[in-house]
This record gives C-alpha cells, sequence and structure tokens, in this order.
C-alpha cells in the first residue's frame, strides 16, 4: 500500500464530510487507506462515516486524549508507505497526493513534505512554511511579532526546505515517523508539529514546502484568541524549549506574563454566534441552478466568476457536484475579493462550509433552514 492518510476528528461532522469526499477523489489511482480516529465527538460524526464512507477505518475513543496521542494511535494502525496526517477541515485537490508523494519520492533524506495553505477567504497560510522557535523567535511571537515565526524568506510559490510544517497536512514515510515514535504525548495540543519537525531535521533528515499543491484550511489560525486558547499555545512552545533549549526560566517567566496579560488587554469578540448575513445574498456557482427551494435566502445563480466583480456582498456557495475541488480551490485561491465570502456545498447534502475571516469560527449554512451553526 503507498499511503495511508489520517484524520483526527473532533465535533467537525460537517467539515469532515467535505475533507472525507476531496480525499476520496484524491487517492483515486493510489494504493491507499483512509483512517479517521475521533476522540469523543458528539455531533454523530462516526454515524455519518459508517453511512456514508464504509469504506473508511473508523478508530472510537471514549474521551478526547489530545492531537498527539490519537494521531500516534492511528498510525500503529496504518500500512502505507507514507502516511499523510490531515486535519478534518482542510480540502484536498484531486492531483494533491500525486504531486506530493512524487516530489516526495525524488528527495533524498527525506522527512516531511507540507504544502501550500489558503483559508476559506483565498488567503495564503503563512503557517504553512516556519522556522524553528528559538528563544528570540519565540517571544517575538509571544509578544505579537510574528515574522520571524514564519519562513517569510521562501517565496509562497517556490518549493524549498523549510525548517517546520504544520500538523494540518504532513506527508512522510511511515517508518520516520514511527523511528521517532511519531507525535510526543506530552503535546495535549498545539506544538507536537513544531516538535516533531525539529527531531526530523535532528536525525539529519529534510522537511520540504511542496508549493505546486494548494490545499483550504478553513480554520488556519481562527481558534478562539480567549485565555484557554493562550495557555494552550504558549504552554506548548514552553515545553517545547524545555525539551530542546533547557531554558525555562527565561521561558517560563515571560509565558506565564505573556498568557495572563494579553488575554485581557485583547479585544473582547463574542465569536460563539454569528448571524445570518442580512446585507448577503447567496449565489450557487454551478451552470443550471435548481435552487428555488432556498425560499427563505435571496439566491441567484452566477455562471462565471465575472459576476463577482459587481459591488454587491454575496456568499458565494461553490457545487461540488458541477466543479471538481481542483476547480473550487482555483476560484478560491484567484476570485478572492472583499465583497465576496465563498462556501463549499458538499455532494448529496442541503449544507454548505464555509470560514470566512480569521477571527471567525466555521461556519455551517442549512439551505433547508437557513440556519447557520459555527464551529471550532
Amino acid at each position: 500500500m503507498k499511503l495511508s492518510v489520517v484524520i483526527l476528528n473532533y465535533n467537525v461532522r460537517y467539515f469532515l464530510e467535505l475533507c472525507l469526499q476531496s480525499v476520496t477523489a484524491a487517492l483515486e489511482g493510489i494504493p491507499s487507506e483512509i483512517i479517521v480516529i475521533d476522540n469523543d465527538s458528539k455531533d454523530n460524526s462516526c454515524a455519518m462515516i459508517q453511512t456514508k464512507f464504509p469504506n473508511v477505518i473508523v478508530i472510537e475513543n471514549q474521551n478526547n486524549i489530545g492531537f498527539s496521542k490519537a494521531n500516534n494511535q492511528a498510525v500503529k494502525q496504518a500500512k502505507g508507505e507514507f502516511i499523510c496526517i490531515l486535519n478534518p477541515d482542510t480540502v484536498v485537490s484531486e492531483d494533491t497526493f500525486h504531486k506530493a508523494i512524487k516530489f516526495a519520492e525524488g528527495k533524498s533524506n527525506l522527512g516531511i513534505v507540507g504544502c501550500r495553505m489558503i483559508n476559506g477567504s483565498g488567503q495564503f497560510l503563512p503557517e504553512s512554511k516556519r522556522h524553528v522557535p528559538t528563544i528570540r523567535i519565540a517571544f517575538q511571537k509571544l509578544m505579537g511579532f510574528s515574522k520571524n515565526y514564519y519562513a517569510t524568506t521562501v517565496p509562497e510559490n517556490s518549493s524549498c526546505e523549510v525548517d517546520v510544517l504544520t500538523g494540518a497536512f504532513m506527508l512522510m514515510q511511515r517508518e520516520l515517523y514511527q523511528s521517532l515514535e511519531g507525535f510526543d504525548e506530552d503535546f495535549f495540543m498545539y506544538g507536537e508539529d513544531i516538535d516533531l519537525c525539529y527531531r526530523v531535521q535532528k536525525s539529519g533528515y529534510k522537511n520540504y514546502y511542496f508549493s505546486d499543491s494548494t490545499i483550504i484550511h478553513f480554520k488556519g489560525e481562527s481558534t478562539l484568541k480567549n485565555k484557554t486558547y493562550f495557555k494552550w499555545f504558549y504552554g506548548a512552545m514552553q515545553l517545547f524549549h524545555d525539551k530542546h533549549f533547557k531554558s525555562k526560566k527565561a521561558v517560563s517567566f515571560a509565558v506565564r506574563i505573556i498568557t495572563e496579560l494579553l488575554p485581557r488587554v485583547l479585544p473582547k469578540l463574542d465569536l460563539k454566534k454569528s448571524n445570518p448575513p442580512n446585507s448577503k445574498s447567496v449565489s450557487i456557482l454551478q451552470p443550471h441552478s435548481e435552487a428555488s427551494w432556498l425560499s427563505r435566502i435571496e439566491v441567484h445563480s452566477v455562471s462565471n466568476t465575472d459576476e463577482l466583480r459587481k459591488n454587491q456582498k454575496i456568499d458565494l456557495v461553490l457545487d461540488t457536484t458541477c466543479l471538481t475541488f481542483k476547480q473550487i480551490i482555483h476560484h478560491i485561491n484567484t476570485y478572492k475579493t472583499p465583497n465576496v465570502s465563498f462556501k463549499i456545498w458538499p455532494k448529496h447534502t442541503t449544507y454548505c462550509v464555509g470560514s470566512d475571516v480569521s477571527n471567525r469560527r466555521g461556519e455551517v449554512i442549512h439551505f433547508d433552514r437557513f440556519e447557520y451553526r459555527t464551529y471550532f
């Protein structure tokens, strides 16, 4: 078997369904398997998989054991020569795995391959390529200066060796993952990808940012920036430095100050709810729209992207029944404008999903009820 795709899920059932549709399409022609490990979701995610994706291997945990431990648990069952650690809130192109594997097989001393990522509004995600967060870089990150945290000197559209990739998409040989004992399970959430990339480099292997394939990562850095987030993220940063740089006193002091201070001075954003965009219409990008059943929404069809140049604010729904995932990613990447919000309509469903901006949670719109639900 060539590839095992490992997806950790936790209460993102609708995004997971879209992700699995794109992954299934992308694995055509590749001897492969999909393993979803679920950390005790309460949204019927596992039932959805069993009904709609019967060939997917499902591992159901009885509690949330964290990112590192769950992925390690899944990889122990994987059979592929390569593994791909993939987030459930991603959308891959039909040629993503074909291209990434071909790129990986052409490299010696291969470590981890990551790809170019955009968010749900088409903006490039700088965490696609990062530097090792040394004490200086980590402190700058703690203070809100992220320039040196990301590998900004590496061109966005050039494949190149980099230090750190993101756990949203990590392709590597299964034997290497196992030889390093996978993710460090001391990291519950955040930092485990940095730690693994750093250990890969220390073992003499090279990590690569692969720019020739673009995927959507809806969540990006849109996790709610509250006190809990800061404690998790910067606590993981502290753990990383304690482990690798032996700088406990200096870093722990900075972490303690920042984690207590920043959440208090940040704008108080209520991200738990998202109201329907009254100033928008919902447009379906498909050759022939039969969306009259969306009777409670002002709906019109657009057959080409030229119509997006109007000033009207719209939710543009990209229909997977008539657009490939590669076309959808291209549209979002190419036609991003301030007046357009993108959503994706999975096949055989009555809802669409998307994430408009980095400080909002992911959204699910149920067409039959015109209901907005927020996630992440």
